[in-house]
């Protein structure tokens, strides 16, 4: 019976996690709503138990919620050859992910694989973001086009940090129904050996 209920179980939560990757949009458009610092707080805790490597915990977390200094930091950052991503100055909240570098795991890590191992842990805490953001009803946009000197300005941020991305979250004005398409698993899954 004990073995029913957890096969039952794990069904349930494979069937909702799929439910909620597959209903996860970038959203563009955003109610002009304020977001609960409660909500917010919930997608940095989901945030916070991401697995890094070494486990570092590279990241910080600069909340933008205020509506004037929101405002004024958009203009800066999302100004000129960023323009594209001022839609991003519309969500109730900008959530600039930072990384803080560890001298194993990212300095040594990056010369002796080169590969920059925060990027991907801040990738992995970022997820996290969005699909707790997801789940709480909440619409999110990873931004990386904006400029980055101008925000390391605008907030007086020391050199120690490396500012890696924006995060847009508000609630959605609408969400797009249409899924995305994809590739087939046909397309990006090789088994024991390289593919087509």
């Amino acid at each position: 019976m004990k073995r029913r209920n957890d096969i039952q179980r794990k069904e349930a939560f494979k069937t909702t996690f799929q439910s909620l990757v597959r209903q996860r949009r970038s959203i563009r458009r955003y109610l002009d709503k304020p977001v609960e610092r409660e909500k917010i707080l919930v997608c940095i805790e989901a945030a916070r138990l991401a697995p890094s490597a070494e486990n570092v915990q590279p990241w910080r977390f600069l909340i933008i919620d205020d509506l004037d200094i929101k405002k004024t930091f958009a203009r800066e950052v999302f100004s000129g050859i960023y323009s594209f991503s001022r839609f991003a100055a519309n969500a109730p909240v900008l959530i600039l992910i930072l990384a803080r570098l560890d001298i194993i795991a990212n300095r040594i890590g990056k010369q002796i694989q080169n590969i920059h191992f925060y990027l991907i842990d801040i990738g992995i805490t970022g997820e996290h973001i969005v699909l707790q953001a997801e789940e709480l009803g909440l619409g999110t946009c990873w931004i990386g086009w904006f400029n980055i000197r101008k925000a390391r300005k605008f907030f007086k941020i020391s050199r120690k940090y490396k500012i890696v991305s924006i995060i847009a979250l508000g609630y959605y004005e609408k969400k797009p129904s249409k899924e995305r398409k994809r590739k087939r698993l046909e397309e990006i899954v090789w088994f024991n050996k390289i593919g087509k």
